[in-house]
């Protein structure tokens, strides 16, 4: 498996449709975290039209883990409502392969795999509230640190739809109680991109044994006057994915959005 790559500086402070180009003719295969700001940032899960009406049921039964921005038609790799000159099968900086619920490779585009039956399904992303938690001066440190968000697998179960079941994950962000308290109000807003936190401290109450160890993500520290805080996270998918073990279907790689041109502000409710 390729070695995690930072995201690329040159990339940062661009439109939606600049950074989905710069990935498309492989300038940028990094993190997209603070690429584009303003603009939504998408989780991808692709599935064979035989998985797609329940994959769709999923994510009506959990819409604070995958809340649903966009669906394409069977076999078109283009979501118009999202940009467009979207491209699904390049415009992502890595996508992973799954076979029965393996992953089986990541690789920088999906042409190869491409095939007539298959729908891309797109899912809000915390990147997006995250714009917001910064414009009010709440730091992130994963953000400071140029790494990626940790994810962890949960004891708290989703709610099933067919084939579909398993762990909910969370993405986690070290927290001052008092910004604790502001970042829920202001995540609130945006129920589109994964609302207000599931839980706040004690990890242990949810399946967490070590923060240090995340299964997805990079590891950060939680200081003794800060709070780990748990929201409800669009890598969710690929948990279910290793649990229902489906013949085949591609995801993004934690971290490696897709970039839209749908703007975080059209995501807030207030």
């Amino acid at each position: 498996m390729a070695a995690i790559e930072r995201k690329d500086d040159n990339a940062a402070g661009k439109t939606g449709q600049a950074v989905r180009l710069s990935v498309r003719h492989g300038a940028h295969r990094g993190l997209t975290a603070g690429l584009a700001p303003g603009y939504v940032q998408a989780n991808l899960a692709i599935l064979p039209g035989d998985l797609a009406t329940e994959f769709l049921r999923f994510c009506q039964l959990n819409p604070k883990p995958c809340p649903l921005l966009a669906a394409s038609e069977p076999g078109d790799p283009r979501l118009p409502t999202l940009g467009a000159d979207l491209d699904i099968r390049t415009d992502v900086p890595r996508y992973r392969i799954w076979r029965d619920g393996e992953l089986i490779e990541e690789v920088p585009d999906i042409k190869a795999y491409w095939r007539d039956d298959l729908v891309a399904f797109l899912l809000g992303c915390s990147f997006s509230f995250e714009q917001a938690l910064l414009e009010d001066g709440i730091p992130l440190r994963h953000i400071a640190c140029g790494s990626n968000v940790p994810m962890y697998r949960t004891n708290i179960d989703t709610v099933p739809a067919g084939r579909f079941r398993g762990p909910l994950v969370v993405s986690m962000r070290p927290l001052k109680p008092a910004d604790t308290i502001r970042a829920v109000q202001i995540t609130s807003r945006f129920p589109a991109v994964h609302g207000a936190p599931v839980h706040v401290g004690k990890p242990e109450l949810i399946g967490i044994k070590d923060l240090m160890k995340p299964d997805y993500g990079d590891s950060v520290a939680v200081e003794a006057d800060e709070l780990p805080v748990f929201w409800a996270c669009g890598v969710t998918p690929q948990s279910v994915i290793a649990a229902v073990k489906p013949v085949f279907c591609i995801t993004h790689a934690p971290g490696y959005m897709l970039v839209t041109d749908l703007k975080n502000s059209r995501m807030a409710i207030l």
